[in-house]
Order: C-alpha cells, then sequence, then structure tokens
C-alpha cells in the first residue's frame, strides 16, 4: 500500500489540494473543503489557510491517475 499525496485531478474545483487531501485519507472531498472553510472563517478570516492551500498547490505533485 503505497500511498503518496498528489494534486487530484478527478476531485478538483479550483487546484485539487483538497481532492488529493481526500484522495489520501479515504474521505468524502466535500468534508475536506468544509474543514478548509470552517479553518478559514475560525481565524478570523486570516490569510493563513489561502498561503497554505497556495504552497499546497505548488508543492504537491499531479496525480498519476
Amino acid at each position: 500500500m503505497d500511498r503518496k499525496l498528489c494534486l487530484s485531478r478527478k476531485n478538483k474545483m479550483i487546484a485539487g489540494v483538497c481532492g488529493g487531501f481526500a484522495e489520501y485519507f479515504n474521505v468524502d472531498p466535500t468534508l475536506i473543503r468544509i474543514i478548509w472553510v470552517i479553518l478559514f472563517l475560525s481565524i478570523v478570516m486570516s490569510a493563513l489557510p489561502i498561503v497554505v492551500y497556495i504552497i499546497c498547490w505548488a508543492i504537491m505533485p499531479l496525480s498519476a491517475e
């Protein structure tokens, strides 16, 4: 079982970051997106979750599938 964290090609809305995390942890991509939004709102609309998303987008490779 060789899992690798990659951008998703199937579960993609913007860049595939949330879909990639969902595929890696084997959960629904909508759940990851909801968690991401809650983090964004709970940090008083800080730019931190957005910066983390952009960094993940930049460093995560594309899925082979």
